[in-house]
């Protein structure tokens, strides 16, 4: 039996909430039948907001929530989605295969209730492959703008009358690929102008200085492509430090579990082979942020001195992971697109992928599960007047207690397929265990530096690995009280059910 020490006063950094975050997308049944049903609708709704949906996020508190894309935010307008909802125009989506009309009932003001009904600070997400700095800057001025110039006049006679104060600003999206495919020479003259003309929002009477503190967040590599994903991340900031050089707050790296070796499978049919393939493929995302990290660090180190009494200081840019999730090959077929069953499987990675982003909290700072409903790794799925939790719901709820914690350093070997991860905060110390193996139970053994004792524990697991959570049995998986591990002296003994995850509250005594 293998034993693991946690070292409570070996802190190892300060866990963001925000990488708990989410995103959404008109892809699919995202938005419309995910978010939104419209006011007419016979199901519960707040102004148009999916009630359900609403209140199961709410009880999330999710931190961030990006929108409108993705690929979406390539070809959206902004104006499409604003005033009276019945003269807004009708458009046409034909993003990743969804091929449906728009009719932008949910639009800027939809997004940011939405937002303010669950607590999340909103991220937009602008259209940099069709349309242009005009554009972006007048629907900044839209949402932040409290001087009565025109466009924050008309942002109150569409019901706001307080500006959004949007901070988080997303220069582009996938530019490598349908963002325009750029290459990171293009790309870095593209964001030098479009970075350039963010509007400060001034306030004379906050000093001189903006309300609203706007962060720039770059459009980063293919997180998937291990070679070009090192290039592009050297190249972009080469290209940056060449003469004067914009403001730099975020880079927004994309990562994908693809799941693409059988694209007639099942997202529910799998063998074990199948199961360690996904499980694997998820845990490549802490190189990726390894590496990524000390590129963003040695390309800001790298950056030349500017002349003059006028420098531009060395950016704080934070790395972001700005989608994350799996995709398995058959939600390509399946309707609405990009529909996918979430399984014990998907719940396993999703943990760990939180894990990935815990233990690295000192090198990424945000994130976003792709996507919130109905697409791809979802924490719901909405059939007609019935919402379904998805087990990654569970895994959200269960991982709230990190928020904020500073991560404890581990030490000691586990199995192949068991992974341990623990954080303290006022309230205790959490320690979460995950059994990614699909067939066999785990026995490990936690030792701490000093005394502790326990006091709770939620786990989340099912007899059958594909089970799912459906209308028929919309609770088939859901989280529940654990047993309380067996005190050996001043260490615990767990037992650890197949493909299962617990998290475990410990107190010092």
């Amino acid at each position: 039996m293998n034993t693991v020490e946690i070292k409570i006063d070996s802190k190892k950094g300060k866990i963001s909430k925000e990488l708990h975050g989410h995103f959404i997308e008109f892809l699919g049944s995202c938005i419309y039948d995910g978010i939104w049903v419209g006011e007419e609708s016979k199901i519960p709704n707040y102004n148009g907001l999916r009630k359900d949906v609403v209140d199961a996020l709410k009880r999330l508190q999710p931190p961030v929530i990006r929108w409108p894309g993705g690929c979406y935010a390539d070809t959206y307008h902004w104006r499409n989605g604003i005033g009276p909802g019945n003269e807004r125009p009708v458009t046409y989506n034909e993003n990743f295969g969804t091929y449906e009309l728009d009719s932008n009932q949910f639009g800027t003001h939809e997004f940011m209730r939405l937002c303010e009904l669950t607590g999340a600070r909103p991220w937009l997400n602008i259209n940099m492959m069709t349309s242009g700095t005009e554009e972006m800057r007048e629907w900044m001025e839209y949402c932040n703008r409290e001087d009565e110039t025109s466009l924050a006049k008309e942002r109150k006679q569409n019901g706001a009358e307080k500006p959004f104060g949007v901070e988080l600003w997303g220069i582009g999206n996938e530019v490598w690929a349908g963002g325009g495919c750029m290459t990171p020479e293009s790309y870095a003259n593209e964001y030098r102008k479009y970075a350039s003309a963010f509007p400060n929002f001034i306030s004379l009477e906050n000093g001189g200085k903006p309300k609203t503190e706007m962060k720039r967040i770059a459009s980063g590599p293919d997180g998937n492509k291990p070679k070009e994903r090192v290039e592009w991340t050297k190249q972009f900031f080469q290209e940056l430090g060449k003469f004067r050089r914009p403001p730099l707050d975020g880079y927004d790296l994309h990562f994908y579990n693809w799941n693409l070796e059988n694209l007639e499978q099942k997202e529910t049919e799998f063998d074990e082979r199948d199961w360690d393939l996904v499980i694997t493929g998820c845990l490549e995302l802490d190189e990726v942020i390894q590496e990524q990290a000390a590129l963003i660090r040695e390309g800001i180190e790298a950056l030349p001195e500017e002349e003059g009494f006028f420098k531009t200081p060395k950016p704080d840019c934070d790395l972001i992971i700005g989608e994350w999730g799996n995709w398995h090959g058959a939600a390509f077929s399946n309707r609405p697109a990009l529909y996918q069953q979430c399984t014990m499987r998907d719940a396993i990675t999703t943990a760990l992928t939180l894990d990935i982003l815990h233990k690295n909290c000192e090198s990424v700072k945000m994130a976003c599960v792709a996507q919130t409903v109905n697409v791809l790794n979802s924490l719901f799925l909405t059939e007609g007047e019935t919402c379904i939790l998805t087990p990654n719901y569970d895994v959200f709820n269960m991982y709230k207690v990190h928020r904020e914690g500073l991560g404890l350093e581990t030490v000691g070997e586990t199995s192949d397929k068991t992974f341990i991860f623990a954080s303290e905060k006022e309230e205790g110390i959490f320690v979460n265990l995950i059994n990614a193996d699909m067939e066999k139970d785990q026995e490990i053994v936690i030792a701490f530096s000093d005394e502790v004792q326990y006091v709770s524990g939620q786990i989340l697991e099912s007899e059958d690995p594909h089970d799912c959570n459906t209308k028929e049995e919309p609770d088939k998986i859901r989280e529940k009280t654990g047993k309380a591990p067996s005190r050996r002296e001043n260490d615990f003994a767990v037992r650890l059910p197949k493909a299962s995850i617990q998290v475990m509250h410990f107190v010092r005594k």
